[in-house]
């Protein structure tokens, strides 16, 4: 043997794969994936649950009014009453809570007539007008007991003036509020005579001269409780503000100042159910309003955050759904979601 032994040969080192191609093929695949899903999920239509159609009474009414509907808004209280959710679920304060205020005069002619809002008045329709930055204009009909709580006698006497239009008597109870009795239980009222003067002489319909408002009263779900709809961006943007005024974390929240028209309508029933729309200007941002509104949704509800445990179980029973260029977010509210709420305060 040699007094010199050989070393044993290395094992050759083999070069690594390159995985760099794969990696990127895999990921630009799965991007390609998650982009035309989401492409056909913004310019797929869903299915969309039909509406409740208006009555032959409301939609002669509407027809009739002059111009065109920046904001329209109907309560059917006489229905709210008889629901279950009015009578079990909201304690007798709210019931008999005043819904709204007509101004000082008007609420002191109310009063000394011994007019509630929340018993006396059955159905509310109301169109508004913008007129100039601040002035509004409307046009609306009221249902409710005016034959022994506001009748002629009294409306003559408590008028500061009066107008003949059309045949009918009409008075004006304050500077901004104009009415004309249309029957014993049928109230027209406006925000000036020249208002009443177009809607007691019609000329044309108006659902087809603001083919915008007549979308949006078809998209309201339920016809028969509660129900309005923004039709100018501006009203929506108007009515949003409060919202965003004193929460600057708000103006973020389902991209709310690019909303063109917005529509609401709630049934109550055995509970509380709604739907809301939100219209914008193209699908792109309706679909990135739903995915913010589904998120912040999703992750407001989740154990663990600050959300109260009764906002969280409301939050449960919101949807949130894009739909072309609406956002759709509907809610089917139990009446035991409000009954355990009740026993928590």
């Amino acid at each position: 043997m040699s007094g010199k032994e050989e070393t044993p040969l290395a094992p050759a080192l083999q070069a690594p794969k390159k995985k760099g191609p794969k990696v990127l093929l895999t990921v630009f695949v799965i991007g390609m994936t998650g982009f035309l899903a989401a492409l056909v999920w913004l310019n797929w239509p869903k299915p969309r649950v039909q509406p409740e159609t208006l009555t032959p009474e409301l939609t002669s009414i509407i027809q009739n009014m002059p111009g065109t509907s920046d904001a329209m808004v109907y309560i059917g209280l006489k229905e709210i009453r008889s629901s279950r959710f009015w009578n079990e679920a909201l304690p007798d304060s709210v019931r008999n809570a005043v819904t709204f205020s007509a101004g000082k005069r008007v609420d002191d002619l109310m009063k000394q007539r011994g007019f509630v809002l929340s018993r006396d008045l059955d159905t509310l329709l109301v169109s508004f007008q913008r007129s100039g930055r601040k002035q509004q204009k409307f046009i609306g009909m009221a249902w409710g007991d005016f034959a022994t709580k506001a009748p002629a006698q009294a409306l003559e006497s408590a008028s500061i003036k009066t107008a003949e239009i059309d045949g009918r008597r009409a008075y004006a109870l304050d500077s901004t509020l104009w009415v004309c009795p249309m029957g014993p239980r049928r109230m027209a009222i406006a925000s000036s005579s020249e208002m009443l003067n177009g809607f007691l002489r019609p000329t044309g319909h108006m659902l087809d001269r603001d083919s915008v408002s007549a979308a949006m009263i078809g998209k309201t779900r339920y016809k028969s409780h509660l129900w309005f709809t923004l039709s100018s961006p501006q009203w929506t943007a108007g009515a949003l503000q409060s919202l965003t005024s004193k929460n600057r974390d708000v103006k973020s929240v389902g991209n709310l100042s690019k909303l063109q028209q917005l529509a609401l309508s709630v049934k109550f029933d055995d509970g509380l159910k709604g739907q809301s729309e939100w219209v914008y200007r193209d699908r792109q941002t309706a679909f990135f309003a739903s995915s913010f509104l589904w998120g912040t949704i999703t992750l407001t509800s989740n154990p663990g955050t600050r959300t109260s445990d009764a906002t969280r179980s409301l939050l449960k029973h919101l949807r949130v759904q894009q739909n072309l260029e609406s956002v759709l977010i509907t809610a089917d509210l139990p009446l035991s979601a409000f009954r355990k709420q009740e026993k928590r305060n």
